[in-house]
């Protein structure tokens, strides 16, 4: 198992008349490998909790386990949690700072003090699985595209070799192409090298297609935890809270209510088309 959350809390401004509770009671098991989709409105305590997840906010109560150690017991070495659980934040590309893309990528494993060899070596891997083309990697990632910087951000986490990757909207301001491109990158680290992957989106349809499970998070606490499919079959609770389903999942909401025999939990428009599909060769017979 690789991270384990116990009764989380977390108080900002504790004791004063700002005092806000950000994470209530958070109760959280991540296995190894798993690809989780984290949705919540907007202060619902999702980019909070990731910051948690590799120790860049301290907890006001409870406790983190990865991989069965306490991230607060004396003597846990925090920056050794951080080159294992990577965190890419919303615009990544706004922490490049080299002056050019594959110094840029090289920084994280040279701060890890390896030597220059190792270094440039697991800066290349990186690179490659990001599919970034050699012939770019003198360039200046501030003359890249918005999708490139973000290969290139996602590539310095890589070359950490982290166990785990959390990325807090990843998708955020591109367009749909450069959308499709980042996810299904992420689809490929999580397939091709078993990468234990969270990703923050507001994304319903994106959460449907790519993760094997949605955490939903409300004012702070968790509400939903389950397959996209047993997610989403609360779309009006989720509505209630800011939130909605795919709308693949109101078509075919409709349709039931016109007397179709169509399975309610259909999330994606391949499930939907393939249902349609086998109703009407049914209706053949």
């Amino acid at each position: 198992m690789s991270i384990q959350v116990k009764h989380l809390n977390q108080i900002y401004s504790q004791g004063t008349a700002f005092e806000q509770q950000a994470l209530k009671d958070v109760n959280l098991e991540i296995e190894d490998g798993e690809f989780i989709g984290l949705i919540g409105h907007t202060g619902s305590g999702k980019s909070t909790l990731i910051q948690h997840l590799n120790g860049l906010i301290r907890a006001t109560d409870g406790d983190i386990l990865y991989n069965g150690v306490s991230i607060y017991s004396e003597g846990f070495k925090m920056k050794e949690l951080r080159s294992k659980v990577g965190l890419v934040f919303q615009y990544p590309e706004h922490q490049l700072f080299e002056a050019d893309v594959f110094s840029d990528v090289c920084y994280g494993p040279r701060n890890q003090g390896l030597s220059e060899e190792e270094v440039k070596e697991r800066a290349k891997e990186a690179l490659q699985a990001v599919g970034f083309p050699e012939n770019f990697y003198t360039q200046s990632p501030f003359e890249l595209s918005g999708g490139q910087k973000r290969r290139v951000a996602i590539a310095g986490v890589l070359a950490m070799r982290p166990e785990v990757l959390i990325l807090d909207e990843p998708t955020a301001g591109l367009d749909p192409k450069g959308r499709d491109e980042i996810l299904d990158l992420l689809k490929s680290l999580h397939d091709g090298k078993k990468l234990t992957i969270i990703i923050v989106s507001h994304s319903m349809e994106d959460m449907a297609r790519y993760v094997g499970r949605i955490v939903v998070m409300n004012y702070g606490e968790k509400v939903f935890d389950g397959t996209p499919k047993e997610v989403f079959r609360h779309y009006r609770e989720l509505e209630a809270m800011g939130l909605a389903a795919p709308q693949i999942t109101y078509v075919v909401q409709e349709l039931r209510a016109r007397g179709v025999d169509i399975a309610d939990d259909i999330t994606t428009i391949e499930e939907a088309r393939d249902a349609i599909l086998a109703l009407l060769a049914k209706e053949k017979l």
